[in-house]
């Protein structure tokens, strides 16, 4: 399998693309990152517009089961962080066939 654009490569792509030096570049990526966790933390969800949406979700006590044992527990309610991918790119990525 094809391994995916690793940071460095990315931060490469786009301080060539804008015309800025790598430091920089990897500035933006930080910066964005820590905004975005401390905007999901905050506030429930971060945009990122054309991309997706990261939101914070409750999750609700249910019983699972133990893989190896086969045995019944209870799993306790918690928060938990998905992605939500925007309609725009997954119509770019994997258009609907007709």
């Amino acid at each position: 399998m094809a391994k995916g654009m690793t940071k460095t490569a990315l931060v490469r792509t786009m301080a060539e693309s804008l015309e800025l030096t790598s430091k920089q570049s990897a500035a933006f990526f930080e910066l964005l990152a820590q905004t975005a966790v401390k905007e999901t933390k905050k506030n429930g969800e971060f945009t990122i517009p054309g991309i997706g949406k990261l939101v914070k979700a409750e999750r609700k006590a249910r019983l699972g089961r133990n893989p190896q044992t086969g045995e019944t527990i209870k799993i306790k309610a918690k928060t938990v962080v998905k992605f939500r991918v925007a309609k725009v790119a997954k119509d770019t990525i994997a258009p609907v066939k007709k």
